[in-house]
């Protein structure tokens, strides 16, 4: 009698091994030569001391701020394909129409974030400078930047926990992605109190621009994730 050999499938991790190791790197030399200002960062969620202090465009293109954008696209992309990869469970066969150990589509969607995020700042820009906004805008979208920057860096030890776990529930994405939003929702807010008096001068153009780049880019990102997948 011959024993038939099926192949094994073999999921290569060794280039999210060497991901998370290096945004880990990242971060850990961030706060060594920030010490001061890491330690204010990590409290954000708990006071607005950092906001008050780190508030000048300048800090827009500091080291500090480079460098944990590259961490936060980096975990941005993981946290997405990881929550692709849950939903994608046929539950019959318990297989997975996406997987987490995709390079490629990792690739993919980290460049797409790049471009979007790129994207959006650029024509932020072009938008606050036809409505003659463009210190207010600049301040708005540095805090943005904080916030969006401080849930990437509290998501990315997670996302090196999940992906290394198997049979992750549903439910766990769904609560991160829940508290990310009041985190958002928290830095607007926030933004807002900050900046009460120059929004309250020029109220009707920050409705606009809420509306036409805080409320229809994701709208329309939405509608298209959900329309391709329908």
């Amino acid at each position: 009698m011959i024993e038939q050999l099926h192949p094994r499938i073999i999921e290569n991790k060794d280039w999210a091994t060497l991901l998370f190791v290096l945004t880990f790197a990242v971060v850990a030399m961030t706060k060594s030569a920030y010490e001061t200002r890491f330690s204010e960062f990590s409290k954000l969620i708990f006071s607005d001391k950092y906001a008050k202090i780190y508030r000048d465009n300048n800090h827009l293109k500091s080291s500090f701020t480079v460098g944990l954008f590259f961490v936060q696209v980096i975990s941005y992309a993981f946290f997405i394909q990881l929550t692709m990869h849950i939903f994608s469970e046929d539950p019959k066969t318990g297989t997975y129409s996406v997987l987490k150990t995709d390079w490629i589509l990792f690739i993919q969607i980290a460049t797409f974030l790049l471009y979007f995020i790129l994207a959006k700042f650029l024509i932020e820009k072009i938008v606050a400078t036809s409505f003659n906004i463009d210190e207010f805008a600049d301040l708005f979208n540095l805090q943005k930047v904080t916030y969006r920057t401080y849930i990437g860096v509290l998501v990315l030890p997670i996302n090196a926990i999940l992906f290394y776990y198997d049979n992750i529930p549903k439910i766990i994405p769904l609560v991160i992605i829940g508290i990310s939003l009041c985190i958002s929702l928290y830095s607007y807010f926030i933004s807002i109190k900050t900046y009460q008096n120059v929004i309250i001068s020029k109220l009707f153009y920050f409705i606009l621009y809420l509306c036409a780049l805080e409320i229809a880019p994701y709208y329309f990102l939405y509608y298209w994730i959900t329309k391709g997948n329908a």
